[in-house]
């Protein structure tokens, strides 16, 4: 039996992405979708009521006053682009400037009501279809997230857990990170993630066969390369003025992939470097991300008798 997986990891909060990440089943004929974590936005936009009833905000750097009957549009755009929005006055903003636990509650509950909205998207359009859809959190998440993960009728959170998709194969998720300049939520030393990796893997019945969805790729590979940034978070540069690139990978996953050699390595995490490396017999894929304007970088790989019979990365 071929098993067709859709992977796409690195979403970010993009309200198009999701959706054609979701769409993707019945495009490519995919009956297993993963994504791989990071699924929450980086941003809070505030829309400010005017006195003359108009709109300010400020989007892609630019600020800008609207009527009302444009504020479909602008929120359109803001959610497409992985950002959330709340309404607000001049006063009330001056207020919250001055209040950074109130803010950090609005963002998470931004995150957590557009999170809401996907799950219940996914298992409207998949009931009846034959679809799962594994989602998990990557290292960016909150952990406020994880409340709203929870297995339902075609959505399964696989984190830290061995889960047998279609086909029979076993797939090993988590989405943890070794430490990276952000300081995000779900961050751990190297020795740490190497043990948490090594936790599931001992669990699989024949790891030859299986997935392991790790959310950070291999160090020292083609799909782990990225701008190297400096205490300030800016980019550093050598030579000609180029923009210095360094290997961001982890250490941790490079050895679990090497010792357990399982069929398929699904990442994300370095969005600059879309592509595949093979680990000995393990085909390491990282399908890198372009979630700002809309654009799903994803992968179709097709299982079959144990191996991987395609695959190849998909835009759009």
């Amino acid at each position: 039996m071929k098993t067709r997986i859709f992977f796409v990891s690195d979403v970010h909060g993009s309200e198009t992405c999701f959706r054609k990440f979701i769409n993707g089943a019945r495009f490519y004929g995919a009956k297993v979708l993963v994504l791989g974590g990071d699924i929450t936005g980086k941003a809070l936009v505030p829309i400010v009521e005017q006195q003359d009833g108009r709109y300010r905000l400020t989007l892609h750097g630019e600020t800008v006053k609207i009527k009302k009957g444009e504020l479909e549009e602008y929120t359109k755009a803001i959610r497409n682009s992985g950002t959330y929005y709340f309404t607000t006055t001049e006063n009330e903003l001056l207020e919250l400037q001055n209040d950074k636990a109130r803010v950090d509650a609005l963002f998470t509950e931004s995150m957590k009501s557009v999170l809401r909205s996907w799950i219940n998207l996914a298992n409207e359009r998949l009931k009846g279809t034959g679809v799962t859809c594994y989602i998990s959190p990557g290292n960016d998440d909150k952990f406020e997230m994880d409340e709203l993960l929870l297995d339902s009728e075609c959505v399964v959170n696989p984190e830290n857990r061995v889960v047998e998709i279609r086909g029979g194969y076993e797939m090993i998720t988590l989405g943890y990170a070794n430490p990276t300049p952000w300081n995000s939520p779900r961050e751990v030393s190297e020795e740490k993630l190497y043990e948490m990796i090594e936790n599931l893997a001992t669990q699989l019945r024949a790891p030859e066969k299986s997935i392991f969805n790790l959310h950070v790729p291999p160090k020292g590979t083609e799909i782990d390369k990225a701008p190297a940034v400096d205490s300030e978070l800016k980019y550093q540069r050598e030579g000609l003025g180029m923009i210095k690139q360094i290997y961001a990978g982890s250490t941790a996953v490079r050895q679990a992939i090497e010792k357990h050699q399982p069929l398929l390595g699904l990442h994300g995490h370095i969005h600059e470097s879309r592509g595949f490396v093979r680990i000995g017999r393990t085909l390491c894929i990282n399908p890198g991300s372009d979630y700002g304007d809309g654009t799903l970088r994803g992968a179709l790989v097709d299982l079959e008798d144990g191996q991987v019979k395609e695959f190849m990365l998909t835009s759009g």
